[in-house]
């Protein structure tokens, strides 16, 4: 009997890792093709790295879903499923829309429109997915489910963004976006599969007040401006190291197969790595340690670009760069997960992430005027100072009071 237990248990428990991987990959594959491949197509073209910069604005509704997440908390009668299923289908359908439309200079202007609805499913679909991660992971589980979820994540935006863009001389505009169609359907199946229960019987907080009660909990304000810092850093250097590739010659299948096969394993690998770390280092040592890999991992391009396109070192930069941020954001996200409350897990964790996500977009559309004024190797340098910063942060100010769930 025992044995049954346990070998139900860890069906279950794998059930549950499955589910929430399918999921953020749902997330990362589109976000990777907007982020990633079309800066390069962009490129491409004879746009600026200041208006590529800009262009970060499409992605703007995951800085502000913070403000629909209280609703999803007030319907958490619905169940979870009642938000996600809508919004992955109506994702797959703006792509199929997206197909349409050539990414031409010519055609910016309709295509972001496009885009910033399609970020707007996605980001509204990541708050009931973050709230349903948190009713299904306890605590001692979340290092290894936010392993799981950046690696997921991630892997979804290599796919989009490395893998499309190194097939994209072969299949095309049209067929990318219908790719990335069909793959969020069959992501979309666990879900669909899923038998939820039902909800915790306890009354819904009004509009507002999970967001008030959480900034008003001790130590909640310091831990905001090291959201703010922690990945901004990397979203500044990131942000250009496509556009250094592609000056260097680098054609769109190279820059593919450079950031979805060195990216997709190495970012997957720091991912599991670091949320598997979280739970032994403690999650202040393990923001610390993994926030200072990060500061020399982003600071590392500048080596590539003062010596020129070393193809061996810039692989290896690349790897090390993925393995870094997969480690560093999954001890961050265990430590968000830490600080909700069960009844307010969707507006808890969503103000947390909006945070980060406002910095991260911030620092991406500074990127084209932060390299204009600096140039690739002083852009890398600063990016990997602003890390350090984040890393010294993390080492004087904890994360908030571990809340169990």
């Amino acid at each position: 009997m025992d044995e049954t237990r346990a070998h139900q248990a860890t069906t279950d428990r794998l059930a549950r890792i499955v589910l929430l991987a399918c999921l953020y990959f749902s997330q990362g594959l589109p976000f990777g093709y907007f982020t990633i491949a079309i800066p390069v197509m962009l490129r491409a073209h004879g746009m600026s790295p200041e208006a590529i910069g800009l262009a970060s604005v499409v992605a703007l509704p995951w800085a502000f879903k913070f403000l629909g997440a209280p609703l999803v908390d007030r319907t958490r009668a619905w169940g979870r499923r009642a938000w996600i299923l809508p919004l992955q289908a109506g994702t797959v359908a703006l792509l199929l829309g997206i197909s349409a439309i050539e990414p031409t200079p010519e055609r910016l202007f309709v295509l972001g429109v496009l885009v910033f609805i399609s970020n707007l499913f996605a980001a509204t679909q990541d708050i009931p997915t973050d709230a349903l991660a948190i009713d299904l992971l306890g605590v001692d589980d979340r290092g290894l489910g936010n392993g799981v979820q950046v690696g997921a994540y991630r892997f979804g935006m290599i796919v989009g963004g490395g893998g499309l863009l190194a097939a994209y001389d072969t299949i095309g505009w049209r067929g990318a976006c219908i790719a990335m169609a069909a793959m969020l359907t069959l992501a979309t199946l666990p879900v669909a599969l899923y038998r939820e229960p039902p909800a915790s019987a306890h009354e819904a907080p009004r509009y507002g007040e999970a967001l008030r009660r959480l900034i008003a909990r001790p130590g909640m304000v310091p831990w905001f401006g090291l959201l703010a810092l922690y990945k901004a850093g990397e979203s500044l250097g990131g942000s250009v190291v496509k556009l250094w590739l592609k000056d260097h010659g680098w054609g769109l299948d190279d820059i593919g197969l450079l950031l979805g096969l060195g990216g997709s394993v190495f970012g997957m690998t720091g991912a599991l790595l670091g949320g598997w770390a979280v739970r032994h280092l403690g999650r202040q040592r393990a923001l610390v340690a993994f926030g200072a890999f990060q500061a020399l991992a982003v600071a590392l391009w500048a080596v590539p670009a003062t010596m020129g396109d070393d193809r061996a070192l810039v692989i290896a930069v690349t790897a090390i760069e993925h393995l870094a941020s997969g480690m560093a954001t999954a001890a961050l996200f265990t430590a968000m997960m830490d600080a909700c409350e069960p009844r307010t897990a969707a507006s808890d964790y969503t103000l947390q992430a909006c945070v980060v996500v406002t910095a991260t977009i911030a620092a991406a559309m500074a990127s084209g005027f932060v390299l204009h004024a600096l140039g690739f190797t002083g852009h890398f340098v600063f990016a990997g100072v602003l890390c350090a910063l984040a890393m010294l942060y993390a080492a004087v100010r904890p994360p908030p009071t571990l809340v169990e769930g």
